[in-house]
């Protein structure tokens, strides 16, 4: 019964970082910035850390059940 919501939880954290790691992967290979107003290195950066970690996160959820 405690397993559902770690693999909901899970799979929400698993496609939202894999959807914006590509996103991030497809505005850098159009060399299209990530963020308006902001250094471009440091928001394809930050963007991709959060979306690793999001990923990083839904595996430990999955790690966890």
């Amino acid at each position: 019964m405690e397993s559902g919501p770690a693999i909901f939880t899970g799979t929400v954290f698993a496609l939202f970082g894999a959807a914006l790691l590509a996103w991030v992967a497809v505005r850098l290979r159009h060399r299209r910035p990530v963020a308006l107003g902001v250094s471009p290195v440091a928001s394809a950066a930050l963007a991709a850390i959060a979306g690793a970690g999001a990923v990083a996160i839904g595996v430990w959820c999955f790690a966890s059940v």
